[in-house]
């Protein structure tokens, strides 16, 4: 039963990153392999304060359907067909480094999920010792507070920054993730 409630999670969290309340929701579209299982949709039911849920659509073929539009766009093939949609990429997960400032295990975001790619973000961080000179940089993707429990991506080192008090010395962190979902970090 926990991993049938777990899948509820990422409902629960789209409807937090839309700002929508479930009440608001006027139709539930089930579409994907895990949708036909009948346990998930009575969670789904009992979520939406059972809302018929709309089962008219064959879950392959929406699947395959949204495969074929982004393939169309991505193509420049531009018909009538496609011509009015708007497909986004986004980060699925937050993108960020441990916390240079603070010794210890916790993640700073610089680039919060479903941030539209491509894109540039940056943060000012300062060092977390009295003259540090050099600072060894993790990068880590997730949403969870301690890096323990993100997915570690990377990791790089920072040299030659200017003995000062701690706090003083700043550098610059910058992600750029590029139309292609190409993550740079400097």
């Amino acid at each position: 039963m926990d991993l049938f409630k777990k899948c509820m999670e990422p409902v629960e969290l789209c409807l937090t990153d839309a700002k929508m309340d479930k009440n608001s929701i006027q139709e539930i579209v089930l579409v994907g392999g895990s949708t036909r299982i009948p346990k998930i949709q009575s969670l789904l039911r009992d979520l939406f304060n059972g809302k018929k849920l709309c089962k008219n659509i064959n879950p392959d073929e929406a699947v395959a359907d949204g495969a074929a539009v982004q393939a169309a766009i991505l193509n420049g093939e531009v018909s009538e067909k496609v011509q009015d949609l708007v497909l986004m990429d986004v980060t699925p997960l937050s993108l960020g480094v441990e916390s240079l400032e603070t010794i210890g295990s916790v993640l700073s975001v610089v680039v919060p999920r479903n941030t539209a790619i491509p894109t540039k973000k940056q943060k000012v961080y300062t060092t977390a010792e009295d003259y540090q000179t050099n600072v060894s940089i993790r990068v880590y993707e997730g949403e969870r507070i301690r890096t323990k429990d993100n997915n570690l991506l990377g990791t790089f080192a920072l040299y030659g920054i200017p003995p000062a008090p701690r706090h003083v010395a700043k550098n610059t962190e910058t992600f750029v993730i590029d139309a292609d979902g190409i993550m740079t970090v400097c």
